[in-house]
């Protein structure tokens, strides 16, 4: 097994998860699904930046904790984009690598 083949299961152990997978779809359109504005950082659009884990938990109704880990594995796997702002962290999609994914499957599946 190669490098890109062990590199897309993290991706697909990542994407193994409804609740991943309701994270994924929410965050590509995250002005549309959590407003304009970010929470704790007000003068950042959320389309720029990344929507604040607490919103995320909010929307979603999970503890902190796990939509943290859930959140930490799918940057791990490169689908999603942290940004740390003071003492918060910001999640958007990593759109360059979910095409890479789709090609992937297109090609190699």
């Amino acid at each position: 097994m190669d490098n890109i083949d062990l590199e897309m299961m993290d991706v697909f152990k990542a994407l193994s998860n409804e609740t991943r997978l309701k994270i994924l779809k929410l965050l590509k359109d995250p002005e549309a699904n959590f407003g304009h504005e970010n929470f704790k950082f007000p003068e950042a659009k959320p389309s720029e930046v990344g929507v604040c884990v607490g919103q995320i938990t909010e929307k979603i109704e999970m503890n902190q904790s796990t939509m943290s880990q859930y959140l930490s594995m799918m940057a791990k796997a490169g689908i999603l984009i942290p940004k740390r702002i003071g003492k918060w962290t910001y999640y958007r999609r990593n759109e360059e690598k979910l095409q890479q994914i789709s090609k992937y499957l297109s090609t190699e599946i």
